[in-house]
């Protein structure tokens, strides 16, 4: 190898031979990373070193970047130099990245059970498809992706079932020619995502003489033959928030306190994983099962009762 390659050059390669192998969702979310963090510092490199990469986490760290999106970067990037590697493209470098202790905790946003039938009340009495979207999610804790995507034929009112078989996103799309965002409705990502969920009476009353008129290929947010995408049934949701005075949560809220409900209620955890279509219950666990003080004194009595 005479002279390494500029990362740019490298990217461009590494992109035209992963597009041949994933799903377009995932081969646009790489290449949105890629524009949006890795080029602009890293493009004009021809060798990067382990000091490059760590004072690149370091600068999007503080810069407010969540740890979840720079380790994905931080995947893609060590796929993109392994790749240039392999083929003689840039010098072959042993990367090991330190994160700084994670400080914060950071709470999942969960609706109050004051607010949450508050919210459901209003969304009752004002019917529409895009307020009925609202009690879906919150009465099966679908993701905005899903709702998005729902159509009347996924939605069995006779057994009660609504089908989560497919989502739709806004993805960036990189031709040879030009480059842009469009719409993907396509399979959830992982296996467990598609799954049956059953309704409660109270939505299944709701939904069953709304079925009877609409046409399966129509999507029940629009009950058109075209959908409305998650940035704009999200904006929607912020407005509906603010003209009842709740406070401010993402949409992703809603699941949240789906999940959150359905552990009140003493559902077992390995039914409630299912129901959200997580890959393994430990998800479940990490981000809703939170033992209180009273919770852990019971269990501590209970075991020494048990070995006395």
């Amino acid at each position: 190898m005479e002279q390494n390659t500029n990362f740019s050059d490298v990217v461009a390669l590494w992109e035209a031979d992963k597009k041949r192998y994933v799903k377009r969702s995932t081969y646009a979310t790489y290449c949105t990373l890629i524009r949006s963090h890795l080029l602009p510092e890293l493009g004009e490199k021809d060798d990067i070193s382990e000091e490059d990469v760590q004072e690149f986490v370091n600068r999007k760290l503080a810069d407010g970047l969540s740890r979840k999106t720079v380790r994905d970067i931080l995947v893609i990037l060590k796929m993109i130099l392994r790749y240039g590697a392999k083929h003689g493209l840039l010098p072959e470098r042993q990367i090991d990245v330190v994160f700084p202790p994670e400080r914060e905790n950071h709470e999942v946003q969960v609706l109050t059970l004051a607010n949450q039938r508050k919210l459901m009340n209003y969304v009752k009495e004002n019917p529409g498809y895009l307020n009925l979207g609202i009690l879906i999610c919150l009465a099966a804790g679908l993701r905005i992706g899903e709702v998005c995507a729902l159509q009347w034929n996924d939605v069995d009112v006779a057994s009660g079932i609504i089908r989560v078989n497919k989502t739709i996103q806004r993805i960036y799309i990189a031709d040879e020619n030009e480059r842009f965002t469009g719409i993907l409705i396509d399979k959830p990502k992982t296996r467990n995502s598609q799954r049956e969920i059953p309704m409660t009476r109270e939505l299944q009353g709701l939904l069953r003489p709304l079925k009877k008129n609409a046409q399966g290929d129509y999507y029940v947010l629009t009950n058109a033959p075209t959908p409305t995408e998650p940035r704009t049934y999200r904006n929607y949701f912020n407005k509906v928030l603010l003209r009842l005075g709740l406070p401010k949560m993402r949409f992703h809220g809603l699941r949240h306190s789906f999940a959150t409900r359905c552990i009140e209620s003493k559902c077992d955890y390995k039914t409630v994983s299912v129901l959200l279509g997580h890959s393994n219950i430990s998800t479940t666990l990490n981000l809703y099962v939170h033992p209180n003080l009273e919770q852990k004194r019971k269990c501590i009595n209970s075991m020494g009762k048990l070995i006395k």
